[in-house]
């Protein structure tokens, strides 16, 4: 195991091969269990930029309608080789933070630096976000958007009160780390259901930032998909993909400055799995 903050590009390029492992095992259960779901944000982005990864990135995000996220929970349990996977999310995984899923691959670590304390097992992951419906009324979404941003902070709190530069924030963090896990998670399953009482044209991850200041992003990116190639692989996007990627990214085909060419983590432990445990 190593102990690290920051990966080389050689490490970049090892945890980029196992991502892909978990986005075929994404793919093959969908495709068992009839799911629809989308490769979404960077991971599209680097599709259409790049023919796959952006060369920095370490992570892969996969998009579902909450309706298809649920299906996805449960094939888990009958179609997922947990032999190399493992699912999490807030309704499995004793002490989990974050209000999406992440499937993560056996015989690894990836620890962000400020986690190390979370009471659970931290694989090499790929994020699996639900979208949930949100108001069609900008006005109504900025709301929605408040409330979105108070549980995620209180979600994100335990990692937050060490993760934190700011000291004011870090002692705030602190104090609403205090509040019981299980009691922040029974009021975000109690906002699903609420949101999802009425179909409206708007979506968003409850519980992770939106662009623009639109607090949402639209359903028929998540309905209206076609295939695209990523590292050699085909899987479902957007169809739409200009659109989407011009709402999320701007001018998305340019390249960032070179200084904010970096991985999103600073990692404090990072192991793969031994080329013997790796299949295509």
């Amino acid at each position: 195991m190593n102990k690290i903050t920051e990966l080389t590009p050689s490490q970049t390029q090892a945890i980029q091969s196992v991502l892909l492992e978990l986005l075929c095992e994404v793919r093959r259960v969908c495709e068992l269990a009839g799911i629809r779901y989308t490769v979404i944000a960077g991971t599209l982005l680097g599709a259409i930029r790049h023919g796959g990864f952006i060369p920095w990135d370490d992570d892969a995000d996969i998009g579902m309608l909450r309706e298809e996220y649920e299906k996805f929970r449960e094939a888990c349990d009958e179609y997922l080789d947990t032999s190399r996977f493992y699912f999490q999310d807030h309704t499995c995984t004793k002490g989990y933070r974050w209000g999406y899923g992440k499937l993560r691959r056996k015989h690894s670590r990836y620890v962000i630096c400020g986690t190390e304390g979370l009471p659970y097992e931290q694989g090499i992951w790929i994020d699996i976000f639900p979208l949930d419906n949100v108001p069609d009324s900008h006005i109504g979404r900025m709301l929605c958007g408040l409330h979105c941003f108070l549980i995620r902070k209180f979600m994100y709190s335990a990692s937050g009160k060490y993760r934190e530069k700011n000291p004011a924030k870090r002692i705030a963090y602190a104090a609403m780390s205090k509040v019981p896990v299980s009691a922040v998670q029974k009021h975000f399953e109690k906002y699903i259901k609420r949101r999802n009482r009425k179909r409206t044209s708007w979506v968003r991850i409850l519980t992770f930032p939106t662009p623009n200041r639109e607090y949402g992003y639209r359903r028929r990116w998540y309905e209206d998909m076609s295939d695209i190639t990523f590292e050699g692989e085909v899987f479902t996007s957007v169809r739409d993909y200009e659109e989407y990627l011009t709402f999320k990214f701007g001018n998305y085909l340019e390249l960032p400055p070179k200084e904010e060419q970096k991985i999103h983590h600073r990692i404090s432990e990072f192991k793969i799995p031994e080329a013997k445990e790796v299949r295509g």
